[in-house]
């Protein structure tokens, strides 16, 4: 069986607010094979309030309608998915209006802690698209099953600690999972959670990770890796799929 690996470069907040930043790590990022690419859509103060040490990033990379059309319109021009996370409900209008094929629900989103989490979930699961799900801060997963009972559903072995240190990593608790969102330096981990659903014989892994520009400077360009870093993880994570393991 062939393990087929879908590969996603999350910027998140790496862009800035600046398109010209954006232009450049979606292209590197297609560059680099990964197959998509992912922002984050959020109202800032429904997050964070403006006393927090990183607000003005936060308040700068919140993306409007007109931003994400823009954003899609660079991802669709160089051939490579664009999708999100969504932090509150009126966001699934403006995707939808985007055609995205799928949504990401960020761990904090499954807590049900943040406003609006619970409304953007039942919106989300409205439109019947994949979810790609991180459950790393915890949550109820039987009732984020029920929610999304007519979506496919990825599960993220997840922990959310930026960066990550490798060593926090359960192996036997991650290869449950058909997705790793890795917050850890460097490539390794997720090399080592394809070598190991490889060895399950798993038909399909989704890996995320966090991309940056070597000038990146938000609250996640400690926890990302460069786009020369994710051209050596998307080849070597296709090396593996190949190989005879």
């Amino acid at each position: 069986m062939t393990l087929k690996s879908f590969i996603v470069a999350e910027i998140a907040s790496n862009w800035e607010g600046s398109f010209t930043k954006a232009t450049k790590l979606i292209k590197e990022s297609k560059s680099a094979g990964a197959d998509a690419v992912k922002f984050q859509m959020w109202r800032a103060h429904d997050l964070y309030t403006n006393k927090h040490p990183n607000w003005n990033f936060i308040k700068k990379s919140e993306i409007t309608l007109e931003k994400a059309e823009k954003l899609k319109k660079i991802a669709d021009d160089i051939n490579i998915e664009f999708f999100c996370s969504a932090f509150y409900p009126e966001a699934i209008p403006i995707l939808e209006k985007l055609k995205i094929k799928r949504y990401k629900i960020a761990s904090r989103t499954c807590l049900l802690s943040d406003p609006y989490s619970l409304e953007t979930l039942q919106a989300k699961s409205l439109t019947k698209k994949p979810v790609i799900i991180s459950m790393g801060m915890g949550g109820d997963r039987k009732k984020i099953e029920k929610i999304f009972s007519k979506s496919k559903k990825t599960f993220c072995y997840c922990i959310s600690e930026y960066p990550t240190e490798i060593n926090k990593i359960n192996w036997k608790t991650a290869i449950k999972y058909d997705g790793f969102s890795d917050h850890t330096l460097g490539i390794m981990a997720p090399l080592i959670f394809t070598v190991l659903k490889k060895q399950q014989n798993a038909k399909n892994i989704l890996i995320e990770k966090h991309v940056k520009l070597s000038n990146s400077r938000g609250p996640d360009a400690g926890s990302s890796i460069n786009t020369e870093e994710l051209a050596s993880l998307v080849s070597s994570v296709r090396k593996i799929e190949r190989s005879r393991i």
